[in-house]
């Protein structure tokens, strides 16, 4: 298992497979304040590929290319924050997507823990450290904890994903969840336009 750390882009010729996990770092979790640092792919097979961007201009064509290609469905954990950033920053439209939060809400309806850490904990049977969450992602330089934990976040997706995929089969919700992921790139244009707290959806 290694981590890659990759500055401004993803190397040309990097493959990394039709179903690729991908996590972003942020200062924080405002879509009007806090811009894209880091982008962490990996393909499933125990490496990950971190992308330490350039924020003067977001020039990595190679990832913007590989985010938006459609015949790679891309795996998130909460993919409606991170699709939105890159959207807001990157400006590409990431799809398809696969998010294993709506996922957990969907199926695990037995238990109101849907965060990444209690998700990979019973569907993966790994523990992650979140000790790093609060961390200084804009540093000129990473720290080996850093790069650690922006890894961890993307190790385990595809295990994660197809548990969940096995249980939604399992209850019927399947087709119900790829629709909802289906909507995520719209979720992401409102949320950046401004009806990021406001249910559009309800009588009031």
């Amino acid at each position: 298992m290694t981590n890659h750390l990759h500055k401004g882009d993803l190397p040309d010729g990097l493959d990394l497979g039709a179903r690729v996990a991908v996590d972003t770092e942020t200062q924080g979790l405002s879509l009007v304040r806090d811009r894209v640092c880091l982008v962490q792919l990996s393909a499933g097979d125990g490496d990950a590929h971190i992308v330490q961007l350039d924020r003067d201009g977001y020039h990595c064509p190679n990832l913007k290319a590989l985010l938006a290609d459609p015949d790679r469905e891309k795996i998130f954990h909460f993919a409606r924050f991170d699709v939105a950033v890159i959207l807001r920053d990157l400006g590409v439209e990431t799809a398809p997507v696969f998010c294993t939060k709506i996922a957990s809400k969907l199926v695990r309806t037995y238990t109101d823990r849907h965060g990444l850490k209690d998700v990979a904990r019973e569907i993966a049977g790994v523990e992650l450290s979140k000790q790093q969450q609060s961390s200084d992602w804009a540093a000129a330089e990473l720290t080996s904890a850093q790069i650690d934990y922006a890894a961890s976040d993307v190790l385990h997706l595809h295990a994660i994903a197809d548990g969940l995929t096995a249980m939604l089969a399992r209850e019927s919700r399947l087709e119900l969840a790829r629709s909802c992921f289906d909507f995520l790139p719209t979720r992401a244009r409102l949320d950046l336009a401004g009806w990021d707290s406001v249910d559009i959806f309800a009588h009031s």
